[in-house]
C-alpha cells in the first residue's frame, strides 16, 4: 500500500479516529445493564464453541486441548505426545463486528514438550478471524488479528502483554501499514500465574484498542488481510488489502498451558431507535433489523 502524504486534514482524521477509540469502552461499560454482556463462556461447558487444530479437521477434538474444569477453560497437552505444531484454536460460533471483548486469563505449566520456544508463556485471543469452517486441515493459523498474551520469563526482561500479532493480516499503526508481525503494547510485565483481564474494543474495520487491567496499552486502525505468517489457507479466501469488518473470536493454544475464567462480550451493534424496547445508548453501529417494539412499528 502506498503511504498517503501527511496533511493537516489527514492528521485531524487520524486524531478523530484515536479519540473515537478512547471514549466508547468506558461509556459502553457505564451504560450497559447487567444482562447486556454476552457470556461467551458460561462456566459449565463448551457448547457454542468450535475447535480447529493444525493437522486435524474442523471440530475434531481427540486431543481435548480445551476442557472445562472447576468452572474454567483449561488448555492442556497431556494427550499430545509429539507436539508436531498442533496449534489449536477454540472459536465462538457467532461472528461480531462492533464490540468490547473481555478475557480473563492466567498461565499454568508445564510447557508442552516439543512446542517451539517462542510459545513459552505465550497465548492469546484472535479477533476478526475467518470462519473456522473455512480453515483447511493443514492451515496453521487462522487469518485473523491476535491480541497476544505473554508473561515474564526467568531472564527478568520486560515482556508486555496485550500485544498485536497479525497472522495473514496487516494493521495501520502510527499512520501507516506496519510491516511487523507483532507490535508490543505499553503494558507492564505480569508474572506466570497472575490473573489478567484484557479487553479489546473492536470497531469494525476502523479502530481497535487493547486494554489491560483498565489501562489502554495499544491502539491501531484498519485491520485488513495482508502480511504473511499464516500458511495452508484456501487461496480463494485470500484478498490482500481487504478490510476486516467483522469476524470470529477464538481462544489460542500454542504450547503453553493457559486458563480462561471469563470470556464475555458487549455487542456495540444494535437498535438505535429510542422507541424500541431493546434500544441501548452505547450502540455505535445501527442495526434496524434488530429492533423490538411492544406494539406495531410506527
Amino acid at each position: 500500500m502506498t503511504n498517503v502524504p501527511r496533511s493537516p486534514l489527514r492528521a485531524l482524521l487520524l486524531a478523530a479516529l484515536l479519540l473515537l477509540a478512547v471514549a466508547p469502552a468506558a461509556a459502553a461499560q457505564a451504560g450497559a445493564r447487567p444482562g447486556d454482556w454476552v457470556q461467551l463462556f458460561d462456566g459449565r461447558d463448551l457448547d457454542g464453541w468450535i475447535v480447529k487444530t493444525h493437522h486435524h479437521e474442523v471440530g475434531e477434538d481427540t486431543l481435548r486441548t480445551f476442557r472445562v474444569e472447576d468452572g474454567i477453560i483449561k488448555v492442556r497437552y497431556d494427550r499430545y505426545g509429539d507436539f508436531n505444531d498442533q496449534f489449536s484454536h477454540l472459536f465462538y460460533h457467532e461472528p461480531f463486528s462492533y464490540y468490547l471483548l473481555a478475557v480473563e486469563y492466567r498461565f499454568a505449566s508445564p510447557h508442552a514438550p516439543g512446542a517451539p520456544s517462542y510459545t513459552d508463556l505465550n497465548s492469546g485471543v484472535m479477533i476478526h478471524s475467518q470462519d473456522p469452517r473455512t480453515i483447511l486441515k493443514e492451515q496453521d493459523w487462522p487469518i485473523s488479528v491476535e491480541v497476544q498474551f505473554l508473561a515474564g520469563l526467568p531472564d527478568g526482561k520486560p515482556r508486555p502483554t496485550g500485544n498485536m500479532c497479525s497472522p495473514g493480516t496487516d494493521v495501520v499503526y502510527n499512520g501507516r501499514v506496519d510491516p511487523r508481525h507483532c507490535i508490543n503494547s505499553s503494558s507492564k510485565t505480569y508474572k506466570p500465574g497472575d490473573w489478567v483481564r484484557v479487553e479489546a474494543l473492536v470497531l469494525g474495520d476502523s479502530v481497535v484498542k487493547h486494554i489491560v487491567d483498565g489501562d489502554t496499552v495499544l491502539v491501531y486502525t484498519k485491520p485488513q488481510m495482508g502480511g504473511g505468517v499464516a500458511t495452508g489457507y484456501d487461496p480463494a479466501l485470500w484478498h490482500p488489502g481487504q478490510p476486516l469488518k467483522s469476524g470470529y473470536v477464538a481462544l489460542q493454544s500454542e504450547g503453553q498451558p493457559v486458563e480462561f475464567r471469563k470470556v464475555e462480550l458487549l455487542n456495540l451493534e444494535g437498535c438505535t431507535d429510542r422507541k424500541a424496547s431493546n434500544y441501548r445508548g452505547y450502540y455505535l453501529k445501527s442495526n434496524p433489523a434488530s429492533c423490538v417494539y411492544s406494539g406495531s412499528r410506527p
